[in-house]
């Protein structure tokens, strides 16, 4: 490995581009440049923090006005969902009312505790985002009640992006006034898919036309943004049916989609139906990626605007600030059980069960099961995946922003995939093909990789 130096002095190591990193050479690399896609997100490396330093270092964290503002992001986790989906990894308690109703009055406790902290009022959130689980499992009246705390107790842009995730099923006109008056001004709904089979095999609720009819409605009323996210591979999706799904999203209104392709998971309900023979092997590799080539056809046809490599928009009311900000490069700020975020060079994931994170409301302390501190390239990662996540790398961005000529470091890297059908080098940008953009969190994840093992430590200018 290169000792520490300046990039300018440092010549890359072959013996990094490995064909794991960048891909085969075949003549369809969309479908074959790598076996699978290894995760859903892009990330570096960092340290665990010792249980006992826990509290005093994210206490610091809070209580520190950062000398640079970064864009900021606050997640709100509602742990709570009726039915366990099959390709679930995350669920975590089955909705009951009572159990509810103790949780939210915790998460108050932890809203106003955190909103207080000098961090959180040293500059405005540009988005929220209250996920899970089912938020929408919520009563209309604690809906109505969550938006209200936000906005009163956190500073928000004037354009602030305030998210509520849900499902369609039991999201009654009595939910959505609560929300819109809580002051949520989007909404995303986890459809996945149209279809009547996949979604009961999948253990979704409601069949297709309550669904379709359900956002058709939702979408007409004009009062806020109306997102979907659709899954393609999963079991009995075969691409007759995904077109369909695409035709449906088509037909809804909603104003925007996710196009998102099943990542298969241990632990899921999915994976131990499939080794009894009780459901189909999804999509492999190569259908999944003819399933996202048509999306991304089907999108262009039809004059849809792309905001990310798989995120569409029907018109500029959705801009999807949350998901460009929060997976990339903002600073996040989690509350609830089982929720994660970003603060002050720290990660933070919060207690998942709902009595250790009771517990901790009650004592006063921050309710973390795990910290870590972030790697020195921490801000070159963030970069990295946010230029990926929006399909092309400047090279004046990364040297205006780091100080040093990254770009020029990775060209051997940048070559590679160029002859692999992964990317197009135009100047001293790289622009991801439509097999780059499939591929585009193994290629991010590559990139870092290759920079973590020279050892180079880019200085943020």
């Amino acid at each position: 490995m290169i000792e520490e130096q300046a990039l300018e002095s440092a010549v890359l190591p072959p013996d990094l581009l490995t064909e794991e990193v960048v891909g085969k050479h075949t003549p369809d690399p969309l479908r074959y440049a790598f076996a699978n896609k290894r995760s859903a997100h892009a990330g570096g490396m960092s340290a665990m923090v010792a249980e006992e330093e826990r509290q005093s270092l994210a206490n610091q964290a809070l209580s520190t006005v950062p000398e640079t503002l970064k864009s900021r992001c606050l997640y709100i986790h509602i742990p709570f969902c009726r039915v366990r989906c099959t390709y679930c990894n995350f669920f975590q308690y089955a909705s009951s009312q009572s159990l509810i109703d103790d949780y939210f009055d915790a998460l108050m406790v932890e809203l106003k505790a955190k909103a207080s902290m000098p961090w959180t009022q040293a500059a405005p959130f540009r988005a929220v985002y209250v996920g899970g689980g089912t938020p929408t499992d919520l009563t209309a009246e604690q809906v109505t009640r969550l938006g209200k705390m936000v906005k009163a107790h956190f500073p928000l842009t004037t354009d602030c992006e305030i998210t509520l995730e849900g499902r369609i099923n039991r999201f009654d006109d009595r939910m959505f006034e609560g929300a819109l008056e809580g002051g949520f001004n989007r909404f995303s709904f986890g459809v996945q898919s149209f279809d009547t089979t996949v979604r009961r095999k999948a253990k979704r609720l409601d069949n297709r036309e309550p669904v379709l009819e359900r956002i058709q409605s939702l979408s007409a009323t004009n009062a806020a943004p109306i997102v979907i996210d659709l899954l393609f591979g999963l079991p009995y999706q075969d691409m007759a049916v995904w077109q369909q799904d695409l035709e449906d999203f088509l037909d809804s209104g909603a104003h925007g989609v996710d196009l998102y392709q099943l990542i298969e998971m241990g632990g899921t309900p999915m994976k131990g139906m499939i080794e009894q023979g009780r459901l189909p092997e999804p999509a492999d590799t190569p259908t999944k990626a003819s399933m996202f080539e048509y999306g991304v056809n089907f999108m262009a046809q039809h004059h849809l605007r792309r905001l990310s490599g798989n995120h569409w928009a029907r018109d500029n009311r959705e801009r999807s600030i949350y998901n460009s900000l929060a997976k990339t490069s903002a600073e996040v700020l989690p509350l609830g059980a089982g929720a994660g975020g970003n603060v002050g060079g720290f990660g933070f994931m919060q207690h998942r069960t709902l009595d250790a994170y009771i517990e901790a409301i009650k004592a006063e302390q921050l309710p973390l099961v795990m910290m870590t501190k972030s790697g020195p390239q921490a801000a070159l990662h963030s970069e990295i995946k946010a230029s990926f996540d929006r399909g092309f790398l400047s090279a004046k961005d990364f040297q205006q922003k780091f100080g040093q000529d990254i770009f020029g470091f990775c060209q051997p890297l940048f070559e590679a995939w160029q002859k692999n059908g992964l990317v197009q080098l135009e100047g001293r940008y790289l622009a991801l093909t439509l097999a780059g953009t499939f591929w585009s969190v193994t290629l991010a994840q590559s990139m870092i990789q290759v920079l973590q093992q020279s050892a180079i430590k880019p200085v943020a200018a």
